[in-house]
């Protein structure tokens, strides 16, 4: 399947964190569009943070994004200060806002998609931007709630403070076609052992069937800083039907590049992904998955449309693989 087109979202493991006094920044005006007019945006900003030698920490908002009515998007960009080891940004059904940062759980609630959809990964200094294809954007309710999450480590042995800015802009309404959403798929099932090479997979997850048909354009990976390899292929339960969708040459963990595949490519009947991720544990500790960024991760995501919802997957090696919302595990997550 060629690759049309692709973009790398980089990342340190340095330090970013978050605060803001202005939760919604309001909408602006850029470069027209198609039909000559102006662009709307809106953003979320932190303002700076001071950021202690050694300190790690997973910190949260929640804002309201100031649109005050639904609206579809189809470019975010992410505006980052000196970098992170990864921001994850979510829409949320919260209702009150929480404009002081917070210490929160990583991947709060992204088994319940009936919480939060998670809307972009980045791991970028300088910033990162996601856009979709012509007439396809990402559904954002009137007043809707923006939850940043991000996980940040100064490994320096000076402070440093920084800041960060999401910005969404809109879609006129008259060019929407189709609302996008996000699949996510993870093993957790890593066990990496010291000074050693690794491949865990490949792992192959069936996808829900309401996903029979619906178009997939973009691709990304995300590992923490043994990782050297994602890659993610269609396929069906025997593997004979594979197709590679996702295998970056020379891949950097710390810039694990969205590929958009054009034409976009459909899931074969009955099958899923089968993926795979590679490590090289340079340490001399036993490594295995967790949030720290001294511990490891296997995860893909892949953007598509129409929507059918968003939807996360996991092989955990202590269950039978599953898929949220739709699983009886989900409401226990």
């Amino acid at each position: 399947m060629p690759i049309q087109r692709s973009f790398t979202i980089s990342a340190l493991v340095l330090l970013l964190a978050c605060g803001d006094d202005n939760p919604s920044t309001g909408s602006g005006t850029g470069a027209g569009g198609a039909g000559g007019g102006s662009v709307v945006s809106y953003s979320v900003t932190f303002d700076p943070l001071t950021v202690a030698p050694s300190e790690e920490r997973t910190q949260c908002v929640v804002k309201r994004l100031g649109n005050d009515k639904a609206i579809h998007v189809n470019r975010i960009t992410n505006t980052m200060g000196n970098g992170s080891h990864h921001l994850f940004v979510y829409k949320t059904t919260d209702s009150e806002e929480q404009l002081e940062p917070f210490e929160c759980q990583p991947f709060v609630d992204i088994l319940s998609p009936d919480k939060v959809t998670l809307l972009m990964i980045s791991q970028t200094q300088g910033g990162d931007t996601l856009e979709l294809p012509p007439g396809v954007g990402l559904e954002i309710g009137a007043n809707q709630m923006i939850r940043l999450e991000l996980h940040y480590i100064n490994a320096s042995t000076s402070s440093v403070d920084v800041s960060s800015t999401v910005s969404f802009e809109e879609m006129p309404e008259s060019e929407v076609e189709y609302a996008a959403n996000l699949l996510m798929m993870g093993n957790n099932d890593i066990e990496l052992e010291p000074g050693a090479a690794a491949t865990l997979g490949p792992q192959f997850i069936a996808t829900p069937a309401s996903l029979s048909g619906v178009n997939f354009f973009g691709f990304s990976g995300h590992q923490h800083k043994f990782g050297t390899g994602v890659e993610v292929a269609t396929a069906n339960a025997t593997g004979e039907q594979d197709a590679v969708v996702y295998a970056p040459p020379n891949f950097v963990w710390s810039e694990p590049p969205i590929e958009y595949l054009d034409p976009p490519i459909q899931i074969p009947e009955g099958g899923g992904f089968r993926f795979s991720c590679q490590w090289n544990n340079t340490s001399t500790a036993l490594v295995s998955f967790g949030e720290s960024a001294n511990d490891e991760m296997c995860l893909f995501y892949g953007y598509y449309y129409p929507s059918q919802g968003a939807i996360a997957c996991a092989h955990t090696g202590f269950t039978e693989d599953f898929c949220c919302p739709g699983h009886p595990i989900c409401s226990m997550l």
